[in-house]
């Protein structure tokens, strides 16, 4: 049997939030079969639950936004990508303000902490949903047109591609693709970071926005070059950063996707629309298990090594 997965031990962080620059910390710990991920307002006078859905998704602007009544968690979906990277099914988040913290800006900081504690298979099936038609939705068109789209496939793959007529990011490969069956989520994703131009950090923390952000969590660049002195950590790092923050808008959905992801110029608002699209269309999807792991595709039987 293909299994669930979750945590061995509960590990800690303590960071920033992005946008509101609160100090925040941050506890993983293990949970029960098909629980799904719940996030937990633990600095609440009674603490609130926010159960990971597609459904969840309250607001998209700048970030995937999580909510239970008027309860919030926002800036998830480095975390989601994480444990979607990872294939973790069940884990509580406890957390102490409204905001994931943004640790390094990319995704490897939560890899850490989630291999740190150690993954456990349980005595569960994992349960995928499995596109059986494709899906897809648009806005605009020509210059300021985009897309994102599910087709079937047997396995797990993303492509994405970026436009933003900027020389730093012109210099670099703008579109990637990434298949979970042949390469590697911790090598090739993880490490990519969120970005973002001075102009725009400048508008942003005028509004009491990108309070929290920095060079030490996030590419930052001018009209012409990257400001940070090290340089990037991979050579296409923008359009790989899109494809990290895909892997997580897409498991809001709460189960593993077995399908092909393609998008162009996407963002967290168009890939929850796409998820609720699919939902929306019953006869293009299913929930599948594997009793042998063999039959599973590549890529999901595999664990993860601890630190």
């Amino acid at each position: 049997m293909l299994a669930q997965r979750t945590l061995k031990s509960l590990t800690k962080a303590v960071g920033v939030g992005l946008h509101s620059g609160q100090r925040v910390e941050l506890t993983l710990r293990p949970a029960a079969p098909d629980t799904g991920i719940v996030f937990r307002r633990v600095d609440l006078p009674h603490p609130v639950e926010i159960v990971i859905s597609a459904l969840a998704v309250t607001d998209t602007r700048l970030a995937s936004t999580v909510s239970n009544g008027s309860v919030k968690v926002y800036t998830v979906e480095h975390l989601m990508s994480a444990c979607a990277g990872l294939g973790i099914d069940n884990l509580y988040v406890d957390i102490t303000a409204e905001e994931v913290p943004i640790l390094d800006g990319s995704a490897s900081s939560f890899v850490f902490l989630l291999q740190s504690a150690g993954i456990e298979l349980q005595r569960a099936p994992k349960r995928f949903i499995r596109v059986i038609e494709p899906v897809g939705v648009s806005e605009g068109e020509g210059d300021s047109a985009k897309w994102a789209r599910l087709s079937p496939y047997e396995g797990y793959k993303l492509s994405f591609e970026i436009d933003f007529s900027h020389r730093a990011v012109d210099s670099t490969g703008q579109s990637v693709a990434f298949d979970l069956g042949t390469d590697s989520y911790i090598r090739d994703i993880a490490r990519a970071r969120t970005f973002g131009f001075t102009k725009d950090v400048e508008m942003m923390r005028a509004n009491g926005l990108a309070l929290g952000g920095g060079m030490d969590n996030a590419i930052v660049m001018d009209d012409y070059k990257v400001l940070n002195s090290d340089g990037l950590r991979y050579n296409d790092e923008f359009v790989k950063h899109k494809i990290l923050d895909a892997m997580g808008d897409l498991y809001l959905l709460a189960k593993p996707l077995l399908a092909a992801y393609s998008a162009f110029r996407s963002g967290h608002a168009m890939n929850n629309k796409l998820l609720r699209a699919l939902l929306a269309n019953p006869s293009a999807y299913e929930i599948v298990t594997f009793d042998d792991e063999k039959n599973a595709p590549k890529g999901f039987a595999t664990l993860a090594r601890a630190w």
